[in-house]
Formats: C-alpha cells, structure tokens, sequence
C-alpha cells in the first residue's frame, strides 16, 4: 500500500502554503480576528480561484470532483496557518451534506455558487440540551413547512446565506432542511478560538427538505466522519507550526548569557513534543484511510482513535508551547496561544476525549482481541 501523497495532491500541498505564507503573516491574521467580520472576503475568493471551495463538489456542478484526501491535504495546510475563513463550516459540513443527498435541483442551485465563493453555508445541529448528541433534536417542522426551535454555536452561523438544519420531521424523524439564513434571528459571537459563529431562533422559518431521505443520521454520521479526519489534520498541521514556533523560540531566547535550547532539560521537553506530534500525524494518516473504508463500524472506531490520540498530543503540545515560551506564550500578539486555542477548541468539536474513549471501548477497541 503506497501511503504517500501522489503528486498532483503535494502540488496542492504546496500551492496552499504558499498563498497562505504570503497572505496570512501572523499580524495579518490578527487584524482578521480584531475586525468586524473577523475573516477575510479577499482570501475567500482566492481560495474559490484556486478550486478550494469546489474541491470535492462534482464537476457537473462546478467543482473539481476530487476525494477527501485532497480535502485533508488543505486542512492541513489551514492549521498551520491558522485559516479564519469557514472553510469547515461551508465546504466539509455544508457542501458535503448537500452533495451527499440534496436532490439535482437543489445541488444545481446551491453548489455551483458555493464552488464559486458567493455562497455560504452553516450546519446547526447543536442544541442548549443536546451537548454532542446528533439526535437530542427539539426544532420541529411542521406540516406546512414551517421550523421553529432555536440551535447554539453553529460554525460559521453569522455569515451563512444558507443554513442546512437537523429538525423533526411531523412523523418524529430526524431530517435535515434547508433555512433561508436572512429570514432567521442570529447572534453572532467570536468562539473561544477566534472563529465565527452564532446562537439561530428558528420562528415559524420556511425550510425546504434537503433531499429525499425520511431519516437522515446516516448521513450526518457520515459527512462528520469525514470532517473529523478534517480536524485531524488541522490539528497535526497547527501542532506543527506550534513546535517550530517553540524550537525557534528556544534557539533565539538568551539566558545566562546563551541561548536556553541548550539546557538539556528544554531539549527533552522539546524533543517529547516532536513525540506527540510524529503519534498524531500517524493517527490522522490512520483517519485518512479510514475514509476509504466501507465497513462503518471499522470507519468510526479508527476516526475515534485517531481523534483520541490526536487530542492528547495537541494538549501536550500546546501547554508545553505555552510554558516554554513563558508569558509571551499568554498573550494576543504572539501567535502559540492562538494555535493552542484552536487545538483546545479542535478537541471539543463533535466529541470530547472522554466520550470518545467511552464510545471506543463500548464498541471493543480498535484492535479486536481474540
């Protein structure tokens, strides 16, 4: 099994980190984060140039029609430079919900635009009572279409024109509808780590079925799997920078007289977060081929694992990037705690370790004993 990116997909790998180190300097990034949007338009559209935001869109819809290993290949890419857009939230979530089981004409209407950049797209799924269920619902629709209910911290909510929500069908199912976004309540907040997002009242809001499907949570199930691996390799690519940031750090910062990468106490430090970091990306190489297989219950114990280890890593890395940089580490001009924050943030998104390691072991481990 050849387990190294082909060609064509390390060209993508190094035409993203090349706009992204161009664009997306650290003080760049910064004043993002202070503005009122708290994302760029510009570099949005640049990554609609490049074919980032069709990426895995069909052609016949104006994407590219490539595969999810392309899609890990720019999160990874984005978590080294700590991407602000809500490129998780429209194209993993919402894009990859709509392709998945949107009917011609829906995919006709809304996917070309979001190839294009001029729509977004939001996920609300999460509830005040639900933490990380997918299935804890009370928004509602009616029998005349109507959906009323509220959602919480839904990613990327305050910018989406279109927003694909969970909600009980009249028969009690679990259904996914489309939201017209300007005809809700939204508000909008920054998250702990610098994205967007918002609480949704739902008042009576005319939603339209996404599809045809009478219960949706396979689909769901699905389309999170593949933007867990996401997170994966966002994660390994934000723990990356944050090492380099740290080993730069140790080489260049004097005490006693000399530089304190010397102090061979730092070096064991340093090198134990070269440790997590080589686990992690193991683990998301892990979750990377288990997209491609087609026994679910395999598919989720290997993405639960990986997320597991990953999680780990990414907390040692960012305390020890924090400690080690000292109080610089702690405040907003310096970039370490921002990919701490994400990497925090990362580890709660969908799941917790805790219930990770829970599920894990009710499912039997990822490697079965005889």
């Amino acid at each position: 099994m050849d387990l190294d990116l082909t060609p064509e997909q390390k060209l993508l790998a190094e035409t993203v980190n090349d706009l992204l180190e161009k664009k997306y300097a650290p003080n760049e990034r910064l004043a993002l984060l202070q503005s009122e949007q708290g994302w760029s338009r510009e570099m949005w559209q640049q990554y609609a140039d490049l074919g980032l935001l069709g990426l895995t869109i069909d052609e016949q819809y104006g994407g590219a029609g490539m595969g999810s290993v392309e899609l890990l290949v720019v999160m990874e890419c984005f978590g080294r430079a700590l991407v602000l857009e809500p490129y998780l939230a429209t194209v993993v979530l919402g894009a990859g919900l709509v392709s998945a089981v949107g009917t011609p004409e829906q995919k006709t209407a809304l996917l070309p635009d979001v190839a294009s950049g001029q729509t977004l797209l939001a996920f609300a799924y999460t509830e005040p009572q639900s933490r990380w269920s997918l299935t804890d619902v009370s928004c509602a629709v009616d029998a005349d279409g109507a959906l009323s209910g509220q959602k919480i911290a839904v990613l990327g909510g305050d910018s989406a024109d279109h927003l694909i929500v969970t909600a009980r069908t009249p028969e009690g199912t679990l259904g996914l509808f489309l939201v017209d976004a300007s005809g809700v309540r939204r508000d909008s907040y920054a998250m702990q780590d610098g994205l967007r997002g918002a609480d949704i009242l739902f008042e009576s809001a005319p939603a339209a079925a996404l599809g045809t499907s009478t219960d949706a949570l396979a689909t769901i199930d699905h389309v999170i799997d593949v933007a867990t691996a996401a997170l994966c390799h966002e994660a390994v690519g934000a723990m990356e920078r944050m090492l380099w940031l740290t080993v730069d750090y140790l080489k260049t910062r004097v005490q006693f007289g000399q530089p304190i990468s010397v102090f061979q106490a730092l070096q064991h430090r340093a090198s134990n977060m070269y440790v997590s970091l080589e686990q992690a990306r193991s683990m998301a190489l892990l979750a990377r081929l288990a997209l491609s297989d087609h026994d679910v219950g395999a598919r989720r114990r290997a993405l639960q694992a990986a997320k597991i280890q990953i999680d780990i890593a990414g907390r040692h890395i960012g305390q020890e990037s924090i400690q080690l940089h000292g109080g610089i580490g702690m405040t907003m001009e310096y970039p370490v705690g921002h990919y701490a924050k994400r990497a925090t943030v990362i580890a709660k998104t969908f799941a917790d370790t805790d219930l990770l390691i829970e599920q894990l072991g009710a499912a039997g481990g990822l490697v079965s004993t005889l």
